[in-house]
C-alpha cells in the first residue's frame, strides 16, 4: 500500500444526530454531513471524540459511517474513528468500515487501559497489520491519557499503512520533531482547534477540526490561507474565531460544539448520556461567545472556496 494518501485541508470531525429519545437520527445526520460539503470543507471524520464514537454501538457506528460515504458521494475522502477497548476489536472495526467503503480510519490508543509507550505502538502496529486500510494515528493524551510521543510513531514508519497522525497535544514542536527523523514519512494533522494556525505554520497538511462543523467557511480559508503564507490576512480571522476555538480544547467539548451547532442553525445540541447538556453557567458562556462571533463575522478573502 502506498505511503502517501492524499489528504490535505480542513476535515470536520462531524457530530452524530440524535432523535429526542437518543436514537440515531441518520437523515439529519446526512444533512449536516452534506451541509459542511457543500461549504467547501476538504474532507470528513465521522464516528471521531466530537461524533460521539464511544456512546455509539457497532451497528450504529457502521451506519454512521454509511451515511457519510453516501453524502460524500466522492468528492471529498471519508476517514471514520476507531476508539475499542482492544486491539482485536480494533482492527475488526477498521475492516468493517473499509468495506463501507471509507478511505481512511483514524485510530485511537486503545481505551480505558493506560497502556506503556511499547504498548501503545503494538496497538497501532496490529491493527496496521490486520486491518488493509490507511490508518491516521490519533493522539490526544488530554482526553485519552495515553500519549503516542514522536518516538512513538517514527517506530511505526515501517508499517506501510500508517500514513497520517494527527496530533491532538498542542505541543506543536512535535511535528518538528517527526518531520526531523522521518521526513515526509507521514502525513501531519493538526487536531487542536486552537493551536490550527501554529500547526500550519511547522508543516501540518491538514486539520481534523471541531468548530469547523459550526464554521466551515471560516476554517477552510483559515487553513487555505495559511498554507499558501499569507499569514496577515489568516491572522484576524484566526483572532475573531479564537473564544469558539478555545471550546474545542475542553473536556465538554461534544457538549460545546453541538451547542454551537444549534445556535448556528447546523444541527441539535443533543448529545448521547453519558454526556448531559451543558449547565446553565457554561451555556450562557457559550451563547455569548457565539453571538459575539456571530455579531463581528469578518469578510473572507477569496481562497477558491
Amino acid at each position: 500500500m502506498s505511503k502517501r494518501i492524499n489528504w490535505s485541508g480542513v476535515f470536520p470531525a462531524v457530530t452524530t444526530q440524535f432523535n429526542d429519545d437518543f436514537s440515531i437520527n441518520l437523515e439529519k445526520t446526512h444533512q449536516v454531513i452534506s451541509n459542511v460539503i457543500r461549504d467547501g470543507v476538504s474532507g470528513l471524520v465521522v464516528c471521531g471524540s466530537v461524533g460521539e464514537n464511544t456512546s455509539l454501538s457497532a451497528e450504529e457506528k457502521i451506519a454512521v459511517t454509511e451515511v457519510a460515504v453516501d453524502a460524500s458521494r466522492g468528492r471529498v475522502p471519508v476517514i471514520c474513528g476507531v476508539a475499542e477497548f482492544t486491539s482485536v476489536q480494533a482492527a475488526k472495526v477498521a475492516n468493517a468500515v473499509r468495506k463501507v467503503g471509507v478511505d481512511g480510519v483514524m485510530l485511537m490508543p486503545a481505551l480505558v487501559y493506560g497502556s506503556k509507550p511499547f504498548e501503545t505502538a503494538e496497538h497501532f502496529r496490529y491493527v496496521a497489520r490486520h486491518a488493509d486500510v490507511p490508518l491516521m494515528v490519533y493522539n490526544n493524551p488530554p482526553i485519552y491519557k495515553n500519549d503516542v510521543t514522536p518516538d512513538i510513531l517514527i517506530s511505526l514508519a515501517d508499517c506501510d499503512n500508517v500514513v497520517c497522525f494527527k496530533d491532538s497535544s498542542g505541543d506543536t514542536r512535535r511535528f518538528i520533531d517527526v518531520r526531523n527523523e522521518v521526513g515526509d514519512r507521514f502525513v501531519l494533522f493538526a487536531g487542536l482547534d486552537d493551536v490550527v494556525l501554529e500547526s500550519l505554520a511547522v508543516g501540518a497538511e491538514g486539520w481534523v477540526s471541531g468548530m469547523s462543523n459550526v464554521f466551515p467557511k471560516e476554517g477552510e480559508t483559515i487553513f487555505r490561507l495559511a498554507r499558501a503564507g499569507r499569514f496577515a490576512e489568516a491572522m484576524p480571522i484566526y483572532e475573531w474565531l479564537m473564544p469558539i476555538l478555545h471550546l474545542d480544547a475542553r473536556a465538554d467539548l461534544v457538549q460545546c460544539i453541538k451547542l454551537c451547532e444549534a445556535i448556528a442553525g447546523r444541527g441539535s445540541a443533543l448529545t448521547r448520556p453519558p454526556r448531559l447538556a451543558l449547565p446553565e453557567e457554561d451555556r450562557v458562556y457559550v451563547e455569548q461567545i457565539m453571538a459575539k462571533a456571530l455579531a463581528n463575522r469578518p469578510a473572507l478573502p477569496d481562497v477558491g472556496l
